[in-house]
């Protein structure tokens, strides 16, 4: 992948972004979720399987276009948005095409890749987030079946998602061994969304706790072998924490932009604010540490589309940059005073829309961990 299709693929989302979302997105955050229309359209315009093959609609490009879309995504200043569409093709989809049969994969990729078919992941419990050995949702085969029972919390695209990827405790006494993975199709038997979820920050983002009472699911949606289901989780994980990154750098990015053109033309004091030096300094140091985050995603992207192993490096992606996003936002919104704190203002949605990036994805302080066993 070249340096000329990176910039063609930046230049049409980015367009993207500022015509179809920026203008339509203090909508979707009042009615709670992004439009399948304009999922649909994304599909059309390819953004939804630039990682897959050509041969079911997609781009067939690596984790370089992953940081890529995430980064402009995260731009538009619309958390919910970015991470409605990041679930679907970097956090949920991924578990079909790295472990999917070739008939699931041709049942179900081409729907993903258009937007026709939106997805989810259900990993996370009320009592076990990163954690994954901690889930108890079973799954118990009985003839044909498997019988589903269990919760799930905090599902990013649980009420709006098609098909969603389901870890389960298949063999509860062989602990990390004893998970599988399984595709749950909306309107299976047994299968519900429970409640969606009032949050503080990214509000146009569909977020649901899913019940699973009984519910059968056919054994050949099995995702994979029986038992190789946090390996699977664990392996996404390092796609998913280059795109939460990358996202990261983009919104940080937005609001350094947003809050230079604050501070140029509010006057304090009978002069713009940025003529304060601290001021200055402190957003030139900001811009400076966004772009070594920008970096450090990039480097990591590189890693994985070389097939190398970077688990230490995604892990310093996810904790560096989660932390980093939450700095400028608070930093932003105090440069911009008062207005920045009023509901009209990008800065206080983005500043509320940030504060999960060091938690969802893996805890800043897991990530740390994951470093420093590394080290």
């Amino acid at each position: 992948m070249d340096n000329d299709t990176l910039r063609l693929l930046r230049d049409s989302i980015r367009r993207f972004v500022e015509h179809e979302v920026v203008p339509k997105a203090r909508a979707w955050e009042e009615q709670g979720f992004v439009p399948r229309e304009l999922l649909r359209e994304m599909g059309r315009l390819g953004f939804l399987g630039l990682r897959y093959a050509e041969e079911f609609g997609g781009g067939a490009l690596d984790a370089r276009a992953t940081a890529l879309l995430a980064e402009e995504l995260g731009r538009s200043s619309f958390g919910g948005f970015a991470i409605t569409v990041l679930v679907h093709t970097d956090m949920a989809s991924p578990h079909l095409v790295n472990a999917g049969s070739p008939e699931q994969i041709r049942n179900f990729l081409p729907g993903v890749i258009s937007g026709d078919l939106i997805t989810a992941v259900a990993v996370t419990e009320p009592d076990a987030g990163s954690d994954v050995k901690g889930i108890r949702t079973s799954a118990r085969r009985d003839g044909d079946d498997y019988v589903l029972k269990g919760s799930k919390m905090f599902i990013t695209n649980g009420a709006l998602a098609d098909l969603y990827f389901v870890a389960a405790k298949t063999d509860p006494a062989a602990g990390a061994r004893g998970i599988s993975m399984f595709i749950v199709e909306k309107g299976m038997k047994g299968f519900s969304v429970g409640r969606k979820l009032d949050k503080m920050g990214w509000r146009c983002s569909d977020t649901a706790e899913l019940v699973f009472d009984g519910c059968r699911v056919p054994a050949a949606n099995l995702l994979g072998e029986e038992g190789k289901g946090f390996y699977a989780v664990m392996k996404n994980f390092q796609n998913e924490r280059i795109a939460i990154g990358a996202m990261a750098i983009g919104e940080s990015a937005k609001a350094l932009e947003l809050t230079l053109d604050y501070v140029k033309t509010r006057k304090a004091f009978g002069a713009p604010l940025w003529d304060k030096q601290a001021i200055r300094q402190r957003l030139a140091m900001l811009a400076a540490r966004v772009e070594a985050g920008r970096q450090l995603v990039q480097h990591a992207a590189s890693l994985d589309a070389e097939g190398r192993d970077c688990v230490k490096e995604v892990s310093m992606v996810k904790a560096y940059c989660g932390e980093l996003v939450n700095e400028v936002m608070y930093d932003c919104l105090q440069f911009h005073g008062g207005a920045g704190y009023l509901r009209e203002s990008a800065i206080e949605r983005m500043t509320r829309d940030a504060r999960v990036q060091s938690i969802g994805g893996g805890a800043t302080e897991v990530m740390l961990e994951e470093v420093a066993k590394r080290l």
